[in-house]
């Protein structure tokens, strides 16, 4: 018998079973790549992440999908250092650094007037490629009208560390018709074809965000819909900065809103800076404990 206690929190959200949910394992460093794939898979979640040693940062995040491992995972790092920050097992730390597949990365931690935990990301320098797939073929994988995506604004492939397909939509009562079948993807996407595909719009629900969006999941990673994405939020500052406002100096805030077609509403707020003509892109955000749960290993 080999138990492994999973701790389950929502990140982008203040109450429980909004957002998106992530699995947390606070000591991973004994268990098989195996072992950290079957858990993933088991939990069911888009990530489950998993507390490792390191010798150049603080500790290491290593975050799996039921289907494979991935190199960042936004909502699971909110997640996750909020679990460590109110369970005092990083005292009181305000700055903190994190070794992932794509570097270390530093991670801020604040507290609101109510004394609720803030975690700030630091992302990776953000990326661009066009897309040269069929807009056509792309607008039936999302099981909308091409004249649906938005014309004005390119459709990208962008990465803040990992990399999306991002998709101008013209109008947000699109977003609830939406019915993607993600086994089409990685024919549409022939460049990136192991990548997700991140429709959003300008037009939100709430009057206090600035964006919406969806997020379908590649096939590979078991899952179909990611209720609120971190990265992607992330990289979708960037593309506002890039292609709609086209500003080269100072920084800006947005609050990007997500989840609502599937009732895990959640907010991100990403800030973007200039930095030596790229951008510096950051998120924030909170979460909420909802459960732990004990799996054996020993049972598959």
């Amino acid at each position: 018998m080999k138990l492994v206690q999973v701790y389950h929190y929502d990140a982008f959200s203040n109450e429980p079973n909004k957002g998106n949910p992530a699995g947390i394992v606070l000591d991973a460093n004994n268990l098989t790549d195996a072992q950290l794939q079957n858990i993933a898979s088991r939990v069911g979640f888009n990530e489950t992440a998993f507390i490792c040693k390191s010798a150049k940062a603080d500790f290491k995040i290593r975050y799996f999908t039921p289907g494979h491992e991935m190199d960042l995972c936004g909502h699971a790092t909110i997640a996750t250092i909020y679990a460590l920050t109110t369970k005092g097992l990083i005292a009181n730390k305000t700055e903190i650094t994190i070794d992932t597949n794509i570097g270390v990365l530093p991670i801020s931690i604040s507290k609101s007037p109510s004394g609720e935990a803030y975690i700030t990301m630091q992302h990776a320098p953000p990326q661009f490629e066009a897309f040269l797939g069929s807009k056509k073929d792309l607008a039936q994988s999302l099981g909308i009208a091409e004249n649906d995506i938005d014309d004005e604004f390119p459709i990208v492939y962008g990465s803040t560390g990992v990399w999306t397909l991002l998709v101008p939509i013209k109008y947000i009562d699109i977003f609830k018709n939406m019915k993607p079948n993600n086994q089409l993807f990685p024919s549409i996407l022939r460049q990136k074809p192991k990548v997700s595909v991140h429709p959003f719009c300008f037009e939100t629900y709430s009057p206090n965000t600035d964006m919406h969006a969806r997020h379908f999941s590649s096939p590979f990673s078991g899952t179909i819909e990611d209720p609120v994405t971190g990265t992607a939020s992330g990289v979708m500052g960037a593309y506002f900065a890039k292609y709609i406002e086209h500003f080269d100096r100072g920084s800006q805030k947005f609050v990007i809103e997500q989840g609502q077609e599937i009732n895990k509403d959640g907010k991100v707020i990403v800030e973007i800076a200039t930095n030596d003509n790229n951008f510096d892109v950051k998120i924030t955000g909170s979460a909420v404990y909802v459960k732990d749960f004990t799996l054996d290993l020993a049972n598959n």
